[in-house]
Formats: structure tokens, C-alpha cells, sequence
């Protein structure tokens, strides 16, 4: 998933940040006092303030919001400031309007902003993403080998559309995700033409009427994403990968499997506070995200869905505060 828009000025995110938040979390948050206690070490400065980046995808939402309200138990001053990934909150970083991202699919794309000093990569937070193309799982109960890149043309006329020409449909992430569809298809000699889809909704909608309409659909998706506890889907499998940069890659093999990252300010991890401990301990699994995630897409408030998790995890939490 990558963005690269320009960031605006610090005072217009801040003054920005209020309003955005109501639609990136979804509500208030909860008293801190009913979140995990201070970890009592007296080596730590008193917890300074900080803002979070949030980006639009409800796992992002999911993971932030827990360390938000683990942060705000430890006496931290936290805000969620809504931006595009990538360059807009590495601008964001550098000029001092946000402090952390926590979970960065760019696989190294912010090298050049910690280069100059504007940001830090912390290590990874525990999931690990995995982008692949996937049929609903009813084509792979009922056509097992179609789970192999090899015998995608075989079945190629089941995905055949108005749109795709006379070959079959293969809907694309949305501009701005990581994507290889288009070097796939040729690559491979796959007879499919490449659809891109402009946003994660648009796949939703293909692949839901797909699994509930039994109609044939090949898209591009990813995990952690609760998702696929909504609506099962089996990953089309390709050679293993072999490259790591999108541009270099030949397509004959799949997307790689990537740790996702934690990325901070200097500031974070110069304080030596409750927050600087919690960005550089905190790890969920894949499970712990879509947990989390599937409560908040329900209707939970992200607050009282991460509190949920948290109550649930206390030694989980406690390890990331020592």
C-alpha cells in the first residue's frame, strides 16, 4: 500500500486533527484509568505528548488505538492525526506533526526520509503482511487446483466480464497499493485482463458477491485484513518470491511476505518515557489485529474495542511497558 502526496504545514494537521479523529477512530476514548497501569519505573521521564498517524484501513485503526489507549494509562498525551502513507506522513514526521506510524507495509520506501534524520524504523510490530491474488473459496472447494498459478488459464473463461474483453477479469488493488498484476498477467502469459479497482471497497463488493452469488471473481487482497473471517477466500499460489522492490520484480513469482513496520520520530525514541517503551515493545499477532479490527467494523468504538483486547491481554501489555 503506498501514497506520496505532499504534506501540509504543522499547524493546519494539528488544527485538522479534532475533527479528524472522529472519523479515523470512530469516537471517544476510554478513561485511561481502566487501561493498563503504569509500569512504576522510576527511570522513566515524566510521559511527554505525542501524535499517532492514522491511516485508512481498520487493522491500522485497530493496532493504533490499542497503543493509544495503553499510552494514555501510562499518563501520555496522545492525538491520531489522519494522512495518506508513505511520503505525506514522512513529511509529517519531519516537520514534527506526527510522531509514529504503526504499521508501515512499504518495505524500506522511507529510507530516504531516515537518512536525513526525520524518522527512525523502530523494528517490526508482530503481523506480517502477505498481498497475493485469491479466488472465493468456494472456486478452490470446487476446482482444487486452481490454487496454482499454473492452471489459472485453464479456467480463465470462468472469469470472463463485460469489462475484461474476452479473457478473464483480474481486479487489481487500487492506485497507490503495491501491486504487480499487470507484470503477472504477462509474465506468465496469464489470458486475463487486468482490472485495477479504485479502492479496498470496490474488492469487498467483488468478492462478497462472489461468495454469495457463486460467481467466479480472481482479485488482489492481503492479510492481516478481518476480512477474510467474513468472507473465505483461498490465495492463488505463485513461484516464491524473489524480489523485494516492486519495480525489479519479473512477475513470474508472488508478492513477498512482509514484516510490517513501526516507524518513530527522534523524539520518541530519545524520551525514555512510557511511550518510548510501548513503540519499542509493541507486537500483536495477525489474529490479535483482526480481533480487534472485527469489533470496530461491527460498530464497536475503536476505543472500547481496543480496551476489550486489552483487558483480555494483560500480560501482553505488561511486557511491552518493562
Amino acid at each position: 500500500m503506498v501514497r506520496n502526496k505532499r504534506v501540509g504545514a504543522k499547524a493546519s494537521v494539528l488544527a485538522a486533527a479534532a475533527a479528524l479523529l472522529l472519523s479515523a477512530c470512530g469516537g471517544a476514548g476510554v478513561d485511561a484509568e481502566a487501561s493498563a497501569a503504569p509500569s512504576g519505573d522510576a527511570a522513566l521521564a515524566e510521559c511527554g505528548s505525542y501524535a499517532i498517524a492514522m491511516h485508512a484501513w481498520v487493522g491500522y485503526t485497530a493496532s493504533a488505538q490499542v497503543i493509544t489507549e495503553v499510552a494514555k494509562a501510562n499518563g501520555c498525551d496522545i492525538s491520531q492525526v489522519t494522512l495518506a502513507e508513505a511520503g505525506v506522513t514522512y513529511d509529517a514526521m519531519e516537520s514534527g506533526s506526527v510522531d509514529l506510524v504503526v504499521e508501515d507495509w512499504g518495505g524500506g520506501r522511507w529510507q530516504e526520509w531516515a537518512d536525513r534524520g526525520a524518522l527512525v524504523e523502530v523494528g517490526d510490530n508482530g503481523n506480517v503482511g502477505i498481498i497475493g491474488m485469491y479466488v472465493p473459496q468456494w472456486m478452490a472447494d470446487e476446482y482444487p487446483d486452481i490454487t496454482d498459478s499454473a492452471n489459472l488459464n485453464k479456467y480463465a473463461d470462468l472469469f470472463v466480464n463485460d469489462e475484461s474483453k474476452g479473457k478473464g477479469a483480474w481486479y487489481e488493488g487500487p492506485p497507490g497499493y503495491t501491486t504487480i498484476g499487470e507484470k503477472m498477467v504477462s509474465a506468465n502469459k496469464l489470458n486475463f485482463t487486468v482490472l485495477p479497482q479504485g479502492s479496498e471497497a470496490a474488492l469487498i463488493d467483488i468478492f462478497t458477491k462472489a461468495a454469495e452469488n457463486k460467481t467466479a471473481a480472481i482479485g488482489y487482497w492481503w492479510t492481516p485484513q478481518n476480512f477474510l473471517a467474513k468472507v473465505p477466500m483461498a490465495r492463488v499460489n505463485f513461484p516464491a518470491n524473489d524480489w523485494t522492490d516492486p519495480a525489479e520484480a519479473s512477475g513470474l513469482t508472488d508478492y513477498p511476505e512482509l514484516p510490517l513496520m513501526k516507524l518513530a520520530t527522534p523524539k520518541v525514541m530519545e524520551a525514555n518515557d512510557a511511550f518510548t517503551k510501548i513503540v519499542k515493545n509493541f507486537k500483536w499477532t495477525n489474529d490479535d489485529q483482526n480481533q480487534v479490527a472485527a469489533d470496530i467494523e461491527s460498530g464497536t468504538d475503536p476505543a472500547v474495542a481496543a480496551q476489550k483486547w486489552i483487558d483480555a491481554n494483560k500480560a501482553t501489555v505488561d511486557g511491552w511497558l518493562k
